[in-house]
């Protein structure tokens, strides 16, 4: 049994249901849970003196592909929309194997911690012949470097020859891909409160995979008690798509075939028409908003005041690093804020609206209730930011709103998952930040077969 003191906080952001703002205040964990917060100063293992630090819920991120790490900044794909970016991508990543897979793997989960992320999931779905057990790879580099990971069975069925996009090396049989989706719940997903590791079924998009596949998936999902999660309306192009095979829009499509609900969350959600936002909100689907991917390749900007509105849960995402490049949620968060001041004006969310999206919103999207806010009872995932920092020099007074209305520029001070100081003053302390960047640079001249 251990414990931990977050000493005298100048302030600790619950983001729980009653928005409470903590001054001057104590935070005291036992084992993996937050036991008390308030005045009372109680002896613990370790102590951290907060006292010139704001204390947030630890960010969680709804939708990655981690393997785009060793294919970002290409110039080759540099001014590509998506369709023509995926179709040139598809050649690099049918060459994905276990190493590969594993080793971006950790190098982005490395990044999105030191960024008071504690929550990632990915969305991997290319599974080339004979390239290993990719999923057990990722589980493996999330526990080395300490994240809550939520890793998904994706999959594809379509190749150019059956009028999708990806080759055919790519692709798997419904029955292949079934079969694995059930092992991989059986060994890896833990459904328990503070859960550390948990599986979705996770088909890539209606363009790269079968009615049949999106169907048996869904069943699948529901009898196996997990979550569904895929790609619908990105971009104008998939709509086109869906209107021209099925003679529906892309929703449409999707609700047909028992994909709403509540266990489902969809990434982007860019181009729906507002009664397609209210099926949204009636039915509880959710939407992984990816603002540095959409604006990157030129997508589009999703409605996401109008989604609050009407109470369509919406959490915050990075999306793949070949779209953004970065695995960055605290960028996300800022660039999502501004995004909407852009477009929305007076009627957009607040820095502290969006800090929710990446917290609260984002814990729902995932089916998680012991993540998402600072709360007795609740897992101790949290991030800690040094307000003497230069960067922050005068911009104190609405902590709240903070990290959406300035950002932050560079690491957080700390970042605690399920109890345990991954990040300390700013590094990495699970595993050695030179020694992942070293392997990582290695295993993608390797990969990529580039100087």
């Amino acid at each position: 049994m251990s414990t931990l003191l977050i000493k005298n906080a100048r302030y600790i952001v619950s983001c729980d249901d009653s928005d409470t703002l903590h001054q001057h205040a104590n935070l005291f964990i036992r084992d993996n849970a937050i036991e008390y917060i308030g005045p009372e100063l109680r002896r613990a293992d370790q102590v951290i003196d907060a006292s010139s630090m704001a204390v947030y819920p630890g960010l969680i991120n709804t939708h990655h592909h981690l393997y785009q790490l060793f294919s970002r900044n290409l110039p080759e794909v540099q001014r590509m929309e998506l369709f023509p970016w995926l179709v040139t991508l598809y050649e690099v990543w049918k060459n994905l194997d276990e190493e590969v897979v594993a080793a971006s793997t950790r190098l982005g989960l490395a990044e999105l911690v030191k960024n008071g992320c504690t929550t990632c999931f990915d969305h991997h779905y290319v599974f080339p012949a004979h390239a290993g057990d990719l999923i057990a790879a990722q589980f493996r580099a999330a526990q080395s470097v300490g994240v809550r990971f939520h890793a998904s069975r994706g999959c594809m069925d379509l190749s150019r020859k059956d009028g999708g996009l990806p080759p055919d090396s790519v692709v798997q049989t419904i029955d292949e891909i079934m079969e694995d989706a059930q092992r991989l719940v059986r060994v890896w997903h833990d459904p328990g409160r503070f859960s550390m590791r948990q599986v979705a079924l996770a088909p890539c998009s209606p363009f790269s995979v079968s009615g049949d596949l999106l169907r048996e998936s869904a069943r699948l999902a529901r009898s196996l008690g997990v979550r569904l999660h895929t790609h619908v309306a990105e971009t104008k192009d998939e709509e086109q798509y869906t209107l021209e095979k099925f003679g529906m829009r892309p929703l449409a499509y999707m609700h047909s075939l028992g994909w709403t609900g509540p266990d489902v969350w969809y990434a982007h959600g860019i181009h729906f028409t507002d009664d397609e936002l209210h099926l949204l909100a009636e039915t509880g689907t959710g939407v992984a908003h990816c603002p540095i991917s959409n604006m990157k390749l030129s997508s589009g900007v999703c409605p996401v005041p109008r989604m609050l509105e009407l109470g369509v849960p919406v959490g915050l995402a990075v999306d793949g690093s070949a779209s953004n490049d970065g695995s960055n949620l605290l960028e996300e968060l800022r660039v999502c804020y501004l995004l909407h001041r852009l477009s929305w004006s007076q009627d957009a969310p607040t820095g502290y609206d969006i800090l929710k999206l990446a917290t609260r919103g984002s814990a729902r999207l995932l089916g998680r209730l012991d993540i998402g806010c600072l709360a007795a009872g609740m897992a101790a995932d949290l991030f800690l930011v040094d307000l003497n920092r230069l960067e922050l020099a005068g911009a104190q007074f609405d902590p709240m709103s903070l990290l959406g209305t300035v950002g932050l520029k560079g690491p957080v001070d700390y970042t605690i998952v399920n109890g345990v100081p991954v990040v300390q003053h700013g590094q990495l302390v699970t595993a050695d930040e030179g020694e992942i960047a070293a392997h990582a640079q290695e295993t993608v001249r390797r990969y990529l077969n580039r100087p």
